[in-house]
């Protein structure tokens, strides 16, 4: 306090020292100058002090870029929503201009010499966050070519070393934006590959500058700055190098950053994820679930950890992350993400209400997408393909609940009302992936770093559009793809191809040599064996169908109801209720499920009903057909034996949920 104070009053009396010998305007100037130089000594901008300091410093000279600067940055600091960011644009930009406009040649000459880098180096240091925040802003609102301005802005300076991180940030912002062309955004080129080839470029123009000003940097800043600029494009060239498929190259920066500890584990967690080392990948986005950024960005980790997670059949664990994330980040930006996610979890898990729910709820969110190249586009995509599988869940669960569902006109009609509406829908996926010039790297490819949907979610879009197509397209992706791990992902998307065209013979020798010839594999290739035994079980009869079932079963069970097959098990139910006995057994077996005599070598579901007050409580236990546990003694309870039906039929497939639902 005292130190400030005495700084203070020593720049007021120069201040007015100065103003007696220049006109009263000019003087007037200077002296709120020094005034407002002195009163921000201390003052950072995240300061609750800030908003109303940087007022008062406007109201003193408006001509000055500090108080602008100082509302702008508090703002953007406290922002999370298109709203905030558009609130601080224009003290941002009225900063940013005041700044180029009286401190341009100040700033072009910073590197000349050590006493004019120290002489501006507050100005120099206030124009960086301004341009950062500013540049950040724009792009946060979807406005890439204004970002690109601030970028050209700062390259005109010629900065001889890039503390703001001109190039990297400039591969970046192309690199969001590849999908477009020159006739959209003026700084880019005409098709994906030749902007990504474009941010490339950005990179080595910055190695470029480096090596430019290697020895006076080394001079001033000491010998370690070089490699810490590299380092910076190492981040940028790993991603781009992922994108493009070239993956060594890729694995070649995540290495050299790994190595020094600046590597970003999450996006080499993506590049695990690609190349279909679902192990690793798991790992690395964990390593990276406990960084805190600092910031409002999305945290990916907690959209594709919950994803691989499904890989290993572990819904309630998908869940579980989710949710952590929604609680931690109430209406942040990545809140619409996380409910994405958790709704996808929800899918797997049969929870087919509450998936409708949070998927209503992440489309009604106006997600800002901070720090991340997923895009509006991949967000409204990524609803989509997941509603529509919403709909074929709905459907096979309403048909499977009542077995002559046909005839009963409330289930037909809502049965009715959900294909068309799934007609509707399936228009508007169908133009989102006409419409999308990444189809055939983000979809087809099956698993790529910057897919916001998962290889069974495309299966589903296959089967829903041209199997004719990409049955071909699959079988030159097993050909030509160079990802070992990823092939048999391939094969199987064939498979179900043929199948859908209705050659079943062929799909049926292939499936039977896929699965005769798998190796190698890890707990995170769950879902595709279980997707692998339910194309076999709906291409196979008798006694071979039930055994690819129950492998199904014993794989991943939540999915078995909705298959559309018909499985065989038996049914036990014990307890002192004789009546709630029956009535159960009776509603059971109106359902889709074919019940057969205990003895068989079938799955075997044991109910035990015990009664509790005027409610019931029924204990589920099922295992395979090889006694494998599936459900252990998950309780229910509920009043009226059926309305509880559906749900404990669902519930026998491992489907979680409240101990008491609110039917």
């Amino acid at each position: 306090m005292t130190n400030v104070s005495f700084i203070t009053k020593s720049w007021l009396i120069a201040a007015l020292l100065i103003a007696v010998s220049l006109p009263a305007a000019l003087a007037q100037n200077v002296a709120a100058r020094y005034e407002i130089n002195a009163k921000r000594i201390g003052l950072s901008f995240t300061d609750r002090e800030a908003l109303p300091r940087g007022r008062e410093f406007v109201r003193l000279d408006s001509t000055y870029y500090v108080g602008w600067m100082y509302q702008g940055l508090f703002l953007d600091d406290r922002s999370a929503d298109e709203t905030g960011y558009q609130r601080s644009i224009p003290f941002l930009r009225n900063a940013f201009l005041l700044l180029e406009k009286e401190f341009s040649p100040a700033l072009q000459s910073v590197y000349s010499s050590i006493s004019l880098y120290m002489q501006y180096n507050q100005v120099y240091s206030d124009y960086l966050n301004t341009a950062r925040a500013l540049r950040e802003c724009y792009e946060y609102l979807n406005m890439p070519d204004s970002s690109m301005w601030v970028l050209n802005r700062v390259e005109t300076k010629q900065f001889h070393r890039d503390e703001y991180g001109l190039y990297g940030t400039r591969a970046w912002l192309i690199h969001r934006n590849r999908f477009y062309t020159d006739g959209r955004y003026g700084f880019l080129k005409n098709t994906v590959q030749e902007n990504a080839n474009l941010a490339l470029q950005s990179c080595y123009d910055g190695f470029a500058n480096i090596r430019r000003n290697e020895a006076q940097n080394t001079d001033w800043f000491g010998p370690y700055a070089t490699e810490t600029d590299r380092q910076v494009l190492y981040h940028y060239l790993a991603m781009i190098h992922s994108y493009m498929q070239n993956y060594d190259s890729s694995e070649y920066y995540y290495n050299q950053m790994a190595e020094v500890g600046t590597i970003s584990w999450n996006n080499y967690g993506s590049l695990k994820h690609e190349t279909g080392n679902f192990d690793n990948a798991a790992q690395l986005y964990e390593l990276d679930r406990s960084n805190d950024y600092g910031d409002k960005r999305l945290r990916e980790p907690y959209y594709y950890l919950p994803m691989i997670q499904l890989y290993a059949g572990k819904t309630t664990e998908s869940m579980n992350m989710a949710k952590e994330a929604l609680g931690m980040w109430q209406s942040m930006p990545g809140f619409g993400w996380y409910n994405i996610a958790l709704a996808r979890a929800y899918l797997y898990n049969g929870q087919l209400d509450s998936a409708d729910l949070t998927l209503t709820k992440a489309q009604n969110f106006k997600e800002v997408h901070i720090g991340t190249t997923l895009t509006q586009p991949q967000y409204e995509f990524t609803i989509s393909v997941l509603r529509m599988i919403w709909y074929n869940k709905k459907i096979a669960g309403i048909k499977l609940s009542n077995s002559g569902w046909w005839y009963r006109p409330s289930m037909l009609y809502e049965i009715l009302s959900l294909a068309a509406r799934r007609y509707a829908d399936k228009f508007v996926l169908a133009g989102l992936l006409a419409e999308n010039p990444e189809r055939d790297r983000l979809i087809y490819d099956l698993f790529c770093g910057e897919s916001t949907v998962s290889f069974d979610e495309i299966y589903s879009i296959m089967e829903a559009f041209s199997p004719a197509y990409f049955s071909r397209l699959m079988e030159d992706k097993t050909d030509t793809d160079p990802r070992y791990n990823i092939k048999k992902y391939f094969q199987l998307a064939r498979v179900k191809m043929l199948a859908a065209q209705g050659r079943k013979s062929k799909a049926k020798e292939e499936i039977n040599a896929l699965l005769a010839n798998l190796k190698d594999l890890t707990e995170y290739d769950k879902l595709f064996l279980a997707r692998a035994y339910e194309m076999k079980a709906s291409l196979s009869e008798g006694s071979e169908k039930q055994a690819a079932l129950n492998k199904m079963l014993e794989l991943y069970p939540e999915l078995v109801p909705f298959t559309g097959q018909s499985m065989q098990m038996a049914l036990n139910i014990g307890g002192t209720d004789e009546d709630m006995k029956e009535e159960l057994r009776d509603n059971l077996e109106s359902t889709g499920i074919e019940w057969v005599d205990v003895s068989a070598e079938v799955p075997v579901t044991s109910l035990f009903v015990t009664k509790k007050g005027n409610k019931y409580e029924v204990t589920i236990d099922t295992r395979s057909a090889g006694n494998v546990k599936i459900v252990q003694s998950q309780k229910l309870v509920y009043r009226d034996a059926e309305q509880v039906t559906g749900e404990i039929m669902f519930r026998i497939f491992g489907k979680t949920g409240p101990l008491e639902p609110d039917f």
